[in-house]
């Protein structure tokens, strides 16, 4: 990785950081007449339409094995639950604060990989991520008393999109980005749609799905397109520049949520909401630091390559 691919990186990273709310946008808009199931099935159908000619245009080796299979598949049930869950959150509390809330990934995945495979975690560390949930709850408390047991919905995005990140990591150096997008798609699409031709005239509000009308069509398709488009910078951009560089970036998605939050739906988030947007991003930036301690660390007490 050389520097001088560093800077494409974090223009892409930057570009993840506009695209991005550009897709939570869409949702919201989408939420005012169609089912949130329909626009969670609608994203992996149209994201692996817009994937497939990429794949095929590149060459790339579709086959995959049983193993690969079965993760692909997790992935895909931790991307829905994650995806259905910010929709229905958005559907009735303003995008940042959402956001916001699915903002303590990291710190989720701090513990999870600390629980689960015994990684290292300070004490430092463990603290900074306590002191995000806090800020979390500054965001989800009023949310709870304005919107009821919705504003929890983010939060089950959060934890579900950490088990997500961890499958990515663990097929990541044997898949292209691209073939991990078309079968994560594929396999999202399979299991969405059978649900909601089961949920076809039952009447159940949030997956009983509807004729879209008009601009609602637009919507779909943005949200699939936007979640293809944002996750390719943000998967050339890590090949491009280091984690470590890039992920301090990803806060400034924030600015864009909020931005197009008050354009578009009249939104901003009070005092308390962010205060705890604050706290939210100071303590994952200090946690950040504290990686990239550890790291160069870990590094400097390993023996010189001969």
């Amino acid at each position: 990785m050389t520097n001088d691919r560093i800077l494409p990186g974090i223009l892409l990273m930057l570009a993840f950081c506009v695209l991005a709310p550009l897709l939570d946008t869409a949702s919201k808009l989408a939420t005012a007449a169609i089912p949130v199931g329909q626009i969670t099935t609608a994203r992996f159908l149209v994201q692996g339409a817009l994937m497939l000619p990429i794949a095929l245009l590149m060459r790339l080796p579709l086959r995959i094995s049983p193993k690969t299979t079965a993760l692909i598949t997790l992935r895909a049930v931790f991307l829905i639950a994650s995806t259905y869950g910010f929709v229905a959150g958005v559907q009735v509390m303003p995008i940042a604060d959402a956001l916001a809330i699915v903002f303590i990934e990291p710190f989720i995945l701090l513990i999870l990989g600390y629980v689960l495979f015994g990684n290292p975690v300070g004490p430092r560390r463990i603290a900074a991520s306590v002191v995000g949930f806090a800020g979390a709850l500054l965001v989800i408390q009023p949310s709870l008393t304005h919107y009821g047991t919705a504003a929890l919905y983010p939060l089950v995005s959060a934890f579900c999109f950490a088990f997500y990140m961890l499958i990515t990591q663990a097929i990541a150096t044997g898949m292209h980005p691209v073939t991990q997008q078309l079968h994560t798609s594929i396999a999202g699409s399979l299991l969405c749609l059978p649900v909601m031709l089961w949920a076809n005239g039952t009447g159940i509000t949030e997956l009983d799905p509807v004729m879209p009308q008009g601009l609602n069509w637009l919507w779909l398709f943005g949200v699939g397109f936007w979640a293809a488009a944002s996750h390719m910078c943000m998967t050339v951009a890590l090949k491009c520049a280091p984690a470590s560089t890039l992920a301090p970036l990803h806060y400034l998605e924030i600015v864009t949520a909020v931005t197009l939050g008050y354009l578009v739906f009249g939104d901003f988030p009070n005092a308390l909401t962010w205060a705890g947007i604050v706290i939210i991003i100071a303590s994952g930036l200090y946690i950040i630091h504290r990686e990239r301690i550890t790291l160069h660390q870990a590094r400097s007490v390993l023996p010189p390559e001969i």
